[in-house]
């Protein structure tokens, strides 16, 4: 078995991240599924992280709390974790939807 085929085989370590992009967060984890949908939902101010407007560029950690408006219906996230990918499975463990 060459070196290319042993290293093809090995697990690749998940790296998790400290912080992201509003926009690739948003994107990542699935609750919006286009990045430039994300990216318009935030620059039109229909996103707000911990209260505050969310800009594309913000950036989101563990804990904080994502607030989205589409129309009449408003949603609360909490961030519960932040990767660079994640396996549609996966995803919904990224974030709590908040009561």
């Amino acid at each position: 078995m060459s070196r290319k085929e042993i290293e093809a085989k090995k697990p690749v370590p998940r790296v998790e991240a400290k912080s992201m992009r509003l926009d690739k967060y948003l994107k990542v984890s699935r609750i919006i599924k286009r990045r430039s949908v994300a990216n318009d939902a935030c620059s039109t101010g229909h996103i707000t992280v911990n209260g505050k407007e969310g800009k594309p560029g913000t950036d989101v950690k563990v804990g904080d709390v994502l607030g989205i408006r589409f129309g009449e219906r408003y949603t609360e996230y909490e961030v519960l974790a932040i990767g660079e990918h994640a396996l549609k499975q996966d995803a919904a463990e990224m974030y709590r939807v908040k009561p």
